[in-house]
């Protein structure tokens, strides 16, 4: 099992900055997600910035979440020198 996101924060377009149990910082681009029409809604920004941390994944209204091993999978770490 992959570490759990405790802490998500969107930032520019659709990048979410996260933060695993683990300490791991991490970025994951959402926007491949976007074509599939469960996660439409996601495309306006301002819905997109209702995502929070839930249960170890990210959850935005509606039942709209991801997997959390392939946030994980997916997303490249943040080094400290880094912004994120």
């Amino acid at each position: 099992m992959n570490p759990r996101v405790v802490a998500v924060t969107p930032i520019e377009g659709h990048l979410l900055l996260l933060q695993f149990n683990n300490g791991d910082r991490r970025r994951m681009d959402v926007s491949p997600y976007l074509a599939y029409p469960v996660f439409e809604r996601l495309r306006d920004l301002a819905f997109f910035a209702l995502v929070r941390a839930d249960h170890g994944t990210v959850h935005w209204p509606g039942g709209i979440d991801l997997d959390p091993d392939s946030i994980y999978l997916e997303s490249v770490p943040v080094t400290q020198s880094e912004p994120a």
